[in-house]
């Protein structure tokens, strides 16, 4: 199943959903004290492992960690070479001056906003698909 490249469509569709909870970022040296079904992704960089977690986990294994976001769903299946679509949402939440980190997973795309601006974000991302 390769997901949708048509912009058109993947605007239309987006779906944009707020998963409950808040999200963290935290960089480590080793994984040895992170169990896999705490984290919601990793990836390896040359100053150690970012980690995106709960943050109720962060703070259970005492981790530092400076953003605290809110997550995104974008419930629409887009290809990974899909031209477009993350321009398209990082564009609408830039005009309104909300910073964006993105996660591009197999089937969704994942966006973390800072928490305060999470209620803005799903609704600018909503209005933008029903306008479509």
């Amino acid at each position: 199943m390769s997901g949708e490249k048509n912009l058109t469509v993947m605007i239309k569709n987006m779906d944009p959903y707020l998963n409950q909870g808040n999200y963290v970022f935290v960089s480590v040296k080793s994984l040895e004290k992170i169990k896999r079904e705490d984290t919601i992704c990793e990836f390896k960089e040359e100053e150690g492992v970012t980690v995106v977690m709960r943050k109720s986990k962060a703070d259970e294994l005492e981790l530092d960690y400076d953003f605290i976001a809110s997550w995104i769903t974008l419930k629409l299946h887009s290809s990974l070479d899909a031209v477009g679509l993350t321009a398209f949402f990082s564009n609408v939440l830039a005009e309104n001056n909300i910073s964006c980190n993105v996660v591009a997973g197999y089937y969704h795309d994942h966006i973390f906003v800072h928490e305060k601006d999470a209620e803005k974000a799903i609704k600018l991302l909503r209005n933008k698909t029903e306008a479509s």
